[in-house]
């Protein structure tokens, strides 16, 4: 199998090094320089080169403002009966885009990202594959991830977005607000210290990700829970009710399972 790569940033690398020892990889990046520490895998300089390669596979990696777009432009240099596939972290507008292009497809996410996952252990790390997609597709990154122990989670295109407005905007929320209330002060305590290694590492993320999450039509109704949750801590705290304080702190443990049997 014949696997054309485009993007060799955090993801598209890992995917490249992953996949060349048991297929025929190929990458481009618009970044040449990126290009050279890979070894086992064809380097494209051009898109012409893709189409000498006849990929039976074409993974789009490029980050998600310009995914549809690099679609737009490889296409004429893909074969017919090549398969292509997304990993983007927001599929906002990509059911329609594979339904207008009437090529075979595989959206998929997989959800450590580069920022926090340990990419030598991903027994712990989940993916989705999106279900409208072709099943040739969904068998291979079935083959793939289940190889690297990573569970899969097969979801709807709007069931994805639904559970990454989930997964995703409420982390994101809370941590942005913990960013928002730094100072200049020492604070050498290890929860602080942890807190402040997620505000860094999800802040290195680029803009327009981070957007596209807050801005996914689901994430709303997810961030004002936060709010209301944040108004009635902040009410107990007013009032100093160390009774509700505590039954709020039983439901806290309830919801992270950690009430004592």
């Amino acid at each position: 199998m014949r696997i054309a790569l485009i993007g060799a940033g955090n993801m598209g690398s890992w995917l490249v090094e992953s996949l060349c020892l048991d297929y025929e990889v190929g990458v481009y990046d618009v970044d040449r320089s990126k290009l050279k520490y890979f070894f086992n895998s064809r380097k494209f300089l051009y898109y012409e080169e893709i189409l000498d390669f006849s990929p039976d596979l074409l993974i789009n990696a490029v980050s998600l403002d310009r995914t549809i777009a690099v679609f737009e432009e490889v296409m004429p240099y893909i074969p017919e009966q090549c398969i292509v596939a997304d990993i983007t972290s927001v599929k906002s507008g990509l059911a329609e885009f594979y339904e207008k292009l009437g090529r075979r497809f595989v959206s998929t996410h997989p959800m450590f990202g580069p920022t926090f996952g340990n990419v030598k252990d991903l027994s712990m790390e989940n993916a989705i594959i999106i279900s409208e997609s072709d099943e040739e597709g969904k068998a291979f990154f079935r083959d793939f991830y289940g190889g690297l122990h990573i569970r899969v989670h097969e979801y709807s295109f709007r069931e994805h977005d639904e559970t990454i407005a989930y997964s995703l905007s409420i982390p994101f929320s809370s941590t942005m607000v913990f960013a928002a209330c730094m100072k200049e002060q020492e604070a050498p305590g290890t929860t602080f210290r942890k807190h402040l290694e997620i505000a860094r590492g999800l802040l290195s993320e680029d803009d327009y990700l981070l957007s596209e999450i807050l801005l996914s039509p689901y994430s709303l109704g997810q961030v004002e829970r936060i709010r209301d949750q944040l108004d009635t801590l902040t009410g107990m705290i007013k009032r100093r009710d160390k009774e509700q304080l505590n039954a709020f702190f039983h439901r806290l443990r309830s919801n992270l399972g950690l009430e004592p049997e």
